[in-house]
């Protein structure tokens, strides 16, 4: 355990870095919204890799009316009915705008098909029909990037229960979570017949190793920037006008309106 964590990477270093790589991530999204290109990242692994995490901190400075994170629940019945892909569709981006997948149409490639939530013969289907969809997506101007996150199984077993542990974290975990856990084996299997039916040179796979978050976040983003072909633009000229002169306004006597209690006195 000190080797392990004598090499994650020192957080000061991971902070500068990150703020650095942050700051690219908004000048990208410039290039976006003034180019009207359309950017879709999908983010995919097991449990606990750390998808969250590096979406938290690619979102985290970028306009949440340019960039959104897409983040579909389980499919209510009327969608079951649709063309699996069909509800994804409707959450890709118009011009001008970047899409965060926290989990996407692979889902049927995973936890569906892992856990059984899906027939046989709808798995084919899928395998078959993704990579088709995604070459259209491609064909018609979308940047499309796929990362994989790739955990242990002794970090996720760790990761699991630090969050049983933690009352902030805790909300993370589902039985099905749990679950997958006994359900190692078939994953694996599940993501490297999912790997060798959809990793095609138009949308390839990029693996992302995250045992170490601090690594993995920087060099997820970092990869990601370094495959979108963005330029600076440069920024509107902005100048702060003068506050112009008081005309008498005053303001209405505090008793009139409720205020929220200070609690930061009692601290």
């Amino acid at each position: 355990m000190a080797g392990k964590d004598a090499a994650k990477l020192p957080r000061k270093t991971y902070e500068r870095e990150l703020l650095r790589l942050q700051t690219e991530l908004v000048r990208l999204q410039e290039w976006v919204r003034a180019e009207g290109a359309r950017l879709v990242v999908v983010f995919e692994g097991r449990d606990a890799a750390g998808k969250g995490g590096t979406i938290k901190r690619v979102a985290e400075h970028l306009n949440p009316r340019v960039a959104r994170i897409a983040a579909l629940p389980k499919p209510t019945e009327r969608e079951r009915t649709q063309w699996y892909f069909q509800r994804y569709v409707e959450h890709l981006p118009a011009a001008g705008e970047i899409v965060l997948f926290d989990r996407s149409w692979y889902n049927r490639a995973g936890v569906e098909h892992g856990m059984g939530f899906c027939t046989k013969e709808e798995y084919q289907l899928f395998l078959r029909q993704c990579p088709i969809f995604e070459r259209m997506l491609v064909e018609a101007g979308i940047v499309l990037r796929k990362y994989w996150f790739s955990v242990s199984d002794t970090e996720q077993q760790e990761r699991f229960r630090k969050r049983l542990e933690d009352p902030l974290r805790r909300w993370k975990l589902s039985p099905m979570d749990l679950e997958s856990i006994t359900h190692w084996e078939a994953y694996s299997r599940a993501k490297d017949e999912m790997l060798v039916h959809t990793d095609i040179s138009e949308a390839p796979w990029f693996v992302v190793e995250s045992d170490d978050k601090r690594r993995a976040r920087l060099n997820m983003i970092a990869h990601l920037l370094s495959s979108v072909p963005y330029r600076e633009v440069p920024p509107p000229v902005l100048e702060l006008p003068e506050r112009p002169t008081s005309t008498g306004y005053e303001r209405p006597p505090r008793d009139l309106q409720t205020y929220v209690p200070d609690h930061a006195a009692s601290l």
